[in-house]
């Protein structure tokens, strides 16, 4: 256990939850979905607006971020430090102004009515998972792992899916499970608001890729090592195959411990977000035992995929995670050769806040009600559910190293533009043709890159 500095405006202290930004919206109609009316005001009428001007609008969209609650952990544990836009415009929110030919309405303080950031059908689209979110997933059981107990996770889980058209997924029908780290039903830990909003974002956005896959959370009874490790290993212990960890903290020369006590399950795929503070490599990111996902932004296009993506940065200190790690050793199936050690990321999924995901909370500290969150809290367990959809691991793989057998296919979206920071290395933290930090080999465009 041992405690690193804050990195503004992320958890401090070992481990953190890795940015959970939530963005409280307007309502707009969502497209399959009927008319949304904002609870205030409805946007006013104007000239429809052509792509390039959305996009324009979307890259100057302002965008703030400020605590929504905060402790100083004690050494070795996370604080609760959930992230939030409080002003600007989402993607969603410019794609569907200009497809009414209306102005778009601005992000407002507090949690909206509808939704305002992608739904599964934009994701499925994005991602080319479409037809396999319709086939694929019965019986395989996708596991999240978060600290603190979110006593509405089932309900909130409920109206999300219900809203987007998607089978229940409860306890009743066995589809969604809550335990502690100990597997007890009962034996929950105390409630947190903020880890509240993160547990929402997880399993929303296992329904939105992976609608017939089960859920099971597995609930640590503190943000720390031992106890989220812990967690890890009760979710593969309780069947799962496939599991999503959006924490992360400073490196220390003890990872290849904690990776032999947690995170060696070889023939489950576990995901491990990169980081929402720009260049530096975290772990468990950094376990050559897990796939570390990083973060885009996820824009519609023109060109014949429909959309574009870039590396998401905000601002110096926002944006995905990347790096060398200094004490992981290299896997094998890794051949990049500027990094000796482990490099991050694997690949990468939608993590900027300004083209975010929404989501439905209503015990998180942003309010009740419908909110657009980013972060590579939204691309890991999004990636956890590629991995679902794609069937189930080899016994012995670490599935990590899947997507490097498909390297330079069609099968993954090449990332080649954006930046999260600077490094003496380009590749470390700048997109390009092929392999890259910030993005790995790309995003995924089926599930042909995530079997084995």
């Amino acid at each position: 256990m041992r405690t690193t500095t804050p990195d503004s405006p992320h958890i401090s202290g070992r481990w953190r939850r890795v940015g959970s930004a939530a963005a409280a919206t307007a309502a707009l109609v969502l497209a399959g979905f009927g008319t949304a009316v904002h609870a205030n005001a409805a946007a006013p009428t104007a000239p429809r607006t052509d792509t390039k001007t959305v996009a324009a609008q979307v890259a100057k969209a302002h965008v703030r971020y400020e605590k929504a609650c905060a402790a100083t952990p004690k050494k070795g544990y996370a604080a609760c430090d959930a992230l939030r836009v409080t002003g600007g415009t989402t993607a969603f929110m410019e794609k569907q102004a200009a497809l009414k030919g209306v102005a778009p309405s601005t992000v407002e303080p507090d949690a909206a009515a509808d939704p305002t950031g992608y739904g599964p059908s934009d994701l499925q689209s994005a991602y080319g998972l479409t037809s396999a979110a319709a086939s694929s997933g019965s019986g395989r059981t996708v596991a999240i792992v978060d600290a603190y107990d979110d006593p509405n996770a089932e309900a909130d889980l409920a109206t999300y899916r219900s809203h987007y058209g998607l089978s229940a997924c409860t306890t009743a029908n066995g589809c969604f499970k809550k335990v502690g780290q100990t597997g007890s039903t009962t034996s929950l830990p105390s409630a947190d608001s903020g880890w509240a909003g993160e547990i929402s974002l997880d399993v929303d956005m296992v329904s939105a890729a992976c609608p017939n896959c089960s859920i099971l959370l597995v609930e640590a009874k503190s943000a720390s090592d031992a106890n989220l490790g812990t967690a890890v290993n009760e979710a593969v212990k309780l069947g799962a195959k496939y599991v999503s960890n959006s924490y992360g903290g400073s490196e220390s020369s003890s990872d290849t411990t904690y990776d032999s006590s947690y995170y060696n399950h070889p023939g489950v795929a576990i995901t491990a977000s990169a980081g929402d503070s720009g260049y530096g490599a975290e772990y468990p990111a950094a376990s050559k035992y897990v796939t570390a996902v990083g973060g885009t932004k996820l824009s519609t296009s023109s060109a014949a995929r429909g959309w574009t993506e870039s590396v998401w940065r905000t601002s110096s200190t926002e944006g995905t995670g990347s790096g060398c790690s200094a004490d992981d050793a290299k896997p094998s199936w890794q051949t990049d050769t500027g990094c000796t050690k482990r490099m991050i990321a694997d690949v990468s999924a939608v993590a900027d806040p300004a083209t975010g995901v929404s989501v439905y909370d209503t015990y998180g500290a942003d309010g009740t009600g419908w909110n657009t969150y980013g972060g590579t809290s939204a691309s890991s367990p999004l990636i956890a559910s590629v991995y679902a959809l794609a069937g189930t691991p080899g016994s012995s793989d670490y599935p990590a190293q899947y997507p490097y057998k498909a390297a330079g296919t069609s099968a993954l979206n090449d990332v080649t533009s954006g930046t999260n920071g600077t490094c003496s290395t380009s590749y470390f933290c700048t997109a390009g043709s092929g392999y890259d930090g910030p993005t790995g080999w790309g995003t995924p465009q089926g599930v042909s890159a995530f079997t084995g």
